[in-house]
């Protein structure tokens, strides 16, 4: 099948110019089985599947992993033509930032708790990218994956507010056997960090049993499993139990939740989440 490959602006418009219309997967490249399950979804819903690879320094923080944050372009081609992805846009800096951006989307509130707590700046750096690249690509149609929750809350918040033409489909976790969600930054664990690694997720399906089963403190919930976490060598920022359509504190009559983590193993930090509905 022909994969074009793309590095301009220009030259992504005028070959999109020829399709009536497309789906969008953003990535940052060092593709794994969870952004092949993203293609697969959306190639249904569109003549034209999209996929962008760009490493966005505006999300990252000062101490955060850009310099080290995997390219495999080559590797990623192939996975992407296996996947039968039509085109895939791969600009350099310059071309997404030809000056610097002092233009920026300001997510809402929800920018600044949870993730946005312990990576500020992280989500403003998104929005903005996406927004940018919804421009370059014009989608119908845009993929996201629910691993990382809360920046598909912002950006389906930032698509509805600005009347933006673009669906924003949410793909669930995709999880490798034991478990362990998959993501880019799992290939920075050691052996020992990679056996223990799918106690996230365990933890997260015992709040929600829990949940499931009438517990309605939540609170102990959440501490009872940041303590297992640090018992077994984890570093935990967040365990916590919230509503689902805005991340707040859950609500007497809200009945869909999200059970959400974040933690520490060794040097690297992992995410995930569960769904439960009361």
């Amino acid at each position: 099948m022909n994969m074009d490959i793309v590095t301009s602006v220009t030259a992504l418009r005028e070959r999109l110019q020829r399709e009536p219309n497309n789906v969008f997967v953003p990535t940052m490249g060092n593709l794994h089985e969870g952004h092949i399950d993203l293609i697969r979804i959306g190639k249904p819903k569109a003549a034209c599947t999209v996929v962008s690879i760009f490493v966005n320094r505006l999300q990252f923080g000062p101490k955060e992993d850009f310099e080290r944050y995997p390219r495999t372009f080559q590797n990623d081609c192939e996975k992407l033509r296996s996947a039968g992805v039509d085109v895939v846009f791969a600009p350099d800096e310059k071309e997404i930032y030809p000056e610097p951006q002092t233009f920026a989307v300001e997510p809402s509130d929800l920018q600044h708790i949870l993730d946005g707590e312990f990576r500020p700046g992280h989500f403003r750096g998104v929005a903005t990218v996406v927004l940018k690249l919804f421009n370059m690509v014009m989608p119908h149609a845009a993929i996201f994956g629910k691993k990382d929750y809360q920046q598909y809350l912002v950006l389906r918040d930032m698509v509805r507010q600005f009347a933006l033409p673009v669906e924003i489909i949410p793909a669930e976790t995709v999880r490798a056997a034991d478990g362990l969600a998959l993501s880019s930054r799992n290939g920075y664990l050691s052996q020992a960090e990679r056996a223990e690694a799918p106690r996230l997720y365990a933890l997260l399906r015992d709040a929600r049993d829990k949940i499931a089963n009438g517990e309605r403190n939540f609170q102990r919930i959440e501490l009872e499993a940041m303590a297992l976490l640090a018992q077994n060598g984890w570093v935990p920022q967040y365990v916590t139990v919230r509503g689902r359509a805005d991340l707040q504190a859950p609500e007497a009559q809200g009945r869909e939740l999200v059970v959400l983590a974040a933690a520490y193993l060794g040097k690297t930090r992992l995410i995930d989440n569960v769904e439960v509905t009361l």
